[in-house]
């Protein structure tokens, strides 16, 4: 398992497969880079490389008690990118993955990267202030982080069936979901809350106006953990040019119920 260290001396875990152009592959919230177990594969297969990160406080990084801000973790994503000289980069981030590689791009340009996937993403921007009024109010992440503090495995256990709309015929078997469950409940406890907090609080809205290269845009309209009205729709209308696809059975965790048709429009995306 490689590792490289970041600025204020955190070891973060990476994974580097196959060779070729890279993709560099962005976790959800919550999970690591063992959530892409679905697309790894097809991609090396197809002839490029992908490339893992377990963000801090997740997988078998370090777990410092700092860092969980959306800028240092783009920061973070940087800094892999730089330790292994990538260039011509495709940007896929799931989730809060997602936010993360839209700050990059804000704080780090675009000269590294050629293209760019929002899965799932938590964009544009969570909370309601008198510009969003679209947004959530800041009761609820405080009461969600309530929840996590009395009883975590208990608010992951009752959103586990949901996170891969199960009720709507996606095949997500009991094993899968249980597994999906064990993964979240690994990441550290006091990552879990601030990840949450800084994904709620960042406005990515000027920044995914800025976006100058090809970019995909998928989610899923049953999506339970990142509603589409409030966020997959209003990415795509706000990022120039993009392309918005939206999967009318998917949850959340598109990566494995609908992996097939999302590897192929990643694919679609990376070929140009």
């Amino acid at each position: 398992m490689p590792y490289f260290e970041t600025a204020d001396g955190t070891r973060l875990a990476y994974e580097d497969y196959g060779t070729g152009k890279p993709i560099v592959f962005v976790a959800s919230w919550a999970l690591g880079a063992d959530m892409w177990e679905y697309q790894v594969p097809f991609f090396v297969e197809q002839g490029y490389r992908c490339v893992l990160l377990d963000r801090r406080g997740h997988g078998r990084s370090d777990r410092p008690s700092g860092g969980y801000d959306i800028d240092t973790r783009a920061d973070d994503l940087a800094t892999l990118v730089e330790h292994l000289d990538l260039r011509e980069i495709t940007l896929v981030g799931h989730s809060a993955g997602g936010g993360e590689v839209a700050r990059y791009l804000v704080r780090h340009g675009e000269e590294r990267v050629s293209r760019v996937a929002f899965v799932s993403a938590v964009l544009p921007f969570l909370k309601r202030t008198d510009d969003n009024p679209q947004g959530a109010p800041e009761m609820l992440c405080e009461a969600v982080i309530a929840r996590f503090r009395k009883n975590r495995p208990k608010w992951f256990a009752q959103r586990a069936q949901g996170f891969y709309a199960t009720h709507l015929g996606n095949d997500a078997s009991p094993a899968l979901v249980d597994l999906t469950l064990r993964r979240c409940l690994d990441t550290a406890p006091w990552a879990t809350i601030e990840v949450w907090r800084s994904t709620f609080h960042a406005d990515h809205r000027e920044g995914l106006r800025a976006i100058t290269v090809p970019t995909l845009v998928v989610h899923g309209t049953a999506d339970q953990s990142a509603i589409v009205e409030m966020t997959g729709r209003r990415t795509a209308q706000l990022v120039p040019g993009c392309v918005y696809k939206e999967y009318p059975t998917g949850g959340h965790g598109l990566f494995a119920t609908h992996s097939e048709q999302l590897n192929n429009d990643i694919l679609d995306l990376v070929k140009g």
